[in-house]
């Protein structure tokens, strides 16, 4: 049975992920898939994004009131983000599940995970001045 339509252009946009670290937005996803299928709606890589969000094959980074990021290292990991250019970057620091724990007691519930964002300005952007 060869897949539809549908499921080659989620394939496809799961490849996308996997070959990036950059986070890109959905609207990046859709101008990079397009060199592929031209035809492709923004629509349907957000409802694809969705559906392997969903499946945790990709993981969606919120940011509020932001436009939402996605990458395909759904493992635990904290993040980097430039107050300049808005690049989102992964940090290679381990995540602290003894933290997890202390977190959740202070708060008064059960935490299971946690996530690190820190804010600044990234190499590129200080090297420009």
């Amino acid at each position: 049975m060869t897949p539809t339509r549908k499921s080659r252009q989620r394939e496809r946009i799961l490849e996308i992920l996997r070959d990036t670290n950059a986070h890109p937005t959905a609207e990046a996803v859709h101008a990079r898939l397009r060199r592929d299928m031209p035809r492709v709606s923004l629509g349907t890589v957000y409802r694809n994004l969705g559906q392997l969000a969903a499946q945790g094959l990709v993981r969606r980074i919120a940011f509020g009131a932001s436009v939402d990021r996605f990458e395909a290292n759904v493992l635990a990991h904290h993040h980097f983000v430039c107050d300049r250019c808005g690049a989102v970057s992964d940090l290679e620091v381990p995540v602290d599940e003894a933290l997890t724990r202390k977190l959740g007691r202070a708060a008064g519930v059960k935490a299971d995970r946690h996530e690190i964002r820190l804010y600044g300005t990234c190499a590129r952007c200080a090297n420009e001045g």
